[in-house]
C-alpha cells in the first residue's frame, strides 16, 4: 500500500461554522479521505479537499445497495491532541459488514492510519463544548457502472466528517413497533448496511408522528423479543442487574455497547446478554423491579429513556436513569482524557 497523499485545500470554510452549536450532518469539514478498489486491490489512498464525486448513473450501489458505513467521533484531549475512540473495532466491524454484503475487505491498519491522519488535519473542526465532537463517517460503496445482479468489481472507501452537538438533549420516548421489522436471523441486521436504515425511515416517521423519538424494534415472528432501538443498542436495569439483548444474528454489535458492558462490570454491576421480551419488561414495570433503561450508540452516546409504549400500553420511567448518567459521564471523561483510560480505548490522531 502506498503512502497517503495529501492535497491541501485552497481555503477553509471553518470560519462559517459555529462549532459549538452544530447539528450533526449539516455542515462538513474541509477534507475527505478517498481510496479506490480496482483489479482486486485497494489503490491511491488520499486526503483531498471535500468535493462532489463523479458517479455514473449505473453505479451498482444505486441499484443493488452495496453500501456500508461506520460511525465514529473525534474529541480533543487535555493537551489539545485529537483523539479517536477504539478505531480498531470500527475497522473490524466495517469488514464484517463488507463480508456480509459481498464487498472487499479494507485493510484495517490503513483504516486506522487514514482516520488518524484525517483527524489530525481536521483538528480545528473538533468542537470543545460539552457533549459535542467531530462525527466521522467512514463508508464504502460499489461504484462500478453495471446493470446486473452480481458483486461489483470496483468500490470507493471514503471518510467525511461533520461537527456535531449532543444528539438528544432530553430523555427519549420509544415506540414499540408491531407492524414493521428491522431484521431477522440470516438477514443483514448484523451488518451496518445502508439499506437497513432506509427500511427504518418510514416506521420512524410514523413513530415521531405519534409523539415518540425512536422505534423499539421487536422480532419478526411474534413482536415480542426486543432487538434494538432505531440508532442504538438498549440496556434495561431490572432488579439491580443490567440486561441487554444478545447478539443473536439480527442485532448490530455496537462499539459503544461493548464499551458500556465493560464499564458497567467495572462499576460492579452484573451484565447479562440474553434474549429479553417486551412481556418481561412489562412485568418488571408492574412488579416494581424495572429501574431504568437507556440506549447506547456512537451518534447518541448514552440516551436516557423516559417512556416505552405504543397504542396499547405505556411504561414510564419515573425515577430517571442515574446509572445511565454515571456511565455517560464516565465514557465522556475517558474520551476527553479527564478520566484514566485503563482499558486502552483511546488512540491519538497525529
Amino acid at each position: 500500500m502506498t503512502a497517503i497523499k495529501v492535497t491541501k485545500a485552497a481555503h477553509s470554510t471553518l470560519g462559517e461554522v459555529d462549532l459549538n452549536n452544530s447539528v450533526m450532518g449539516k455542515k462538513f469539514t474541509d477534507y475527505m479521505f478517498v481510496c479506490d478498489y480496482h483489479e482486486g486491490e485497494w489503490k491511491n489512498p488520499r486526503i483531498e479537499p471535500l468535493q462532489l464525486i463523479p458517479t455514473h448513473p449505473a453505479a451498482m450501489a444505486l441499484h443493488y445497495g452495496q453500501a456500508i458505513f461506520e460511525g465514529m467521533k473525534a474529541t480533543l484531549g487535555k493537551d489539545g491532541t485529537p483523539l479517536l475512540f477504539r478505531p480498531d473495532e470500527n475497522a473490524k466491524r466495517l469488514n464484517f459488514s463488507a463480508d456480509r454484503m459481498g464487498m472487499p475487505l479494507f485493510p484495517e491498519d490503513l483504516f486506522v492510519e487514514a482516520l488518524q491522519k484525517f483527524v489530525a488535519i481536521e483538528k480545528n473542526w473538533i468542537p470543545t463544548a460539552e457533549g459535542s465532537a467531530l462525527y466521522l463517517r467512514p463508508f464504502m460503496y460499489a461504484d462500478e457502472p453495471f446493470i446486473g445482479m452480481r458483486a461489483a468489481t470496483s468500490y470507493k472507501f471514503m471518510v467525511i466528517a461533520s461537527p456535531a452537538g449532543p444528539f438528544f438533549s432530553r430523555p427519549i420516548k420509544l415506540y414499540a413497533e408491531t407492524k414493521y421489522v428491522r431484521a431477522v436471523n440470516g438477514g443483514t441486521g448484523e451488518a451496518k448496511a445502508a439499506g437497513n436504515y432506509a427500511a427504518a425511515i418510514r416506521p420512524t416517521e410514523i413513530a415521531k408522528s405519534k409523539g415518540y423519538d425512536q422505534v423499539l424494534w421487536l422480532d419478526a415472528q411474534n413482536f415480542e423479543q426486543i432487538q434494538e432501538v432505531g440508532t442504538m443498542n438498549i440496556f434495561f436495569k431490572i432488579g439491580g442487574k443490567f440486561i441487554t439483548p444478545d447478539l443473536s444474528g439480527c442485532i448490530l454489535a455496537g462499539i459503544t455497547r461493548m464499551s458500556v458492558i465493560d464499564l458497567l462490570k467495572d462499576k460492579g454491576f452484573e451484565v447479562i446478554e440474553r434474549p429479553i421480551t417486551l412481556t418481561e419488561v412489562k412485568q418488571a414495570a408492574a412488579n416494581g423491579t424495572l429501574e431504568e433503561a437507556f440506549g447506547v450508540g456512537t451518534a447518541v452516546g448514552i440516551a436516557m429513556i423516559s417512556e416505552i409504549g405504543n397504542d396499547d400500553f405505556t411504561i414510564k420511567f419515573e425515577h430517571g436513569t442515574p446509572t445511565g448518567e454515571m456511565i455517560q459521564n464516565t465514557l465522556n471523561g475517558i474520551k476527553l482524557q479527564k478520566i484514566e483510560d485503563k482499558f486502552g480505548w483511546i488512540v491519538e490522531a497525529k
